[in-house]
């Protein structure tokens, strides 16, 4: 599995939890230590506990395995570290805090929803009919 679609999967292990704010960072050109970051938000430690669970288990069934968690106990933010992809479970304060997004502000930056995309119908003016005044001969 490449890294990018791992980042992929773990963002939708996230989303299926009512993650939000889930973005991926690419930072393959920035550093060496790892591809991506996938970060998304939470409202409480037992949701972060829950997205955590819902990434492991997504990437196990793909047989991927984090080499690392931390924070899993607090809950206010959850690591886990895929080597090529590191998932940050953030509690919508502490990600506020110490805002990856800005500290990684050169990566490119994918945001990630559940929300079908909103297909916008256009419709093309209406021509106005054209009346055509009869002449009537007297």
């Amino acid at each position: 599995m490449t890294s990018k679609s791992l980042a992929k999967l773990i963002a939708n292990g996230a989303l299926s939890k009512k993650a939000f704010d889930v973005t991926i960072l690419d930072l393959r050109k920035l550093t060496t230590m790892t591809d991506y970051f996938v970060v998304c938000s939470v409202d409480s430690d037992t949701q972060a506990r829950a997205v955590a669970d819902a990434i492991k288990n997504e990437a196990l069934d793909k047989g991927e395995t984090s080499v690392r968690k931390e924070g899993y106990s607090e809950g206010r933010w959850v690591l886990l570290d895929f080597v090529d992809v590191v998932a940050h479970v953030f509690y919508k304060e502490t990600r506020e805090f110490y805002n990856l997004e800005k500290l990684w502000g050169d990566a490119k930056f994918e945001y990630v929803s559940d929300e079908p995309a909103k297909k916008v119908k256009i419709e093309k003016p209406k021509k106005k009919p054209t009346t055509r005044k009869k002449t009537v001969k007297k």
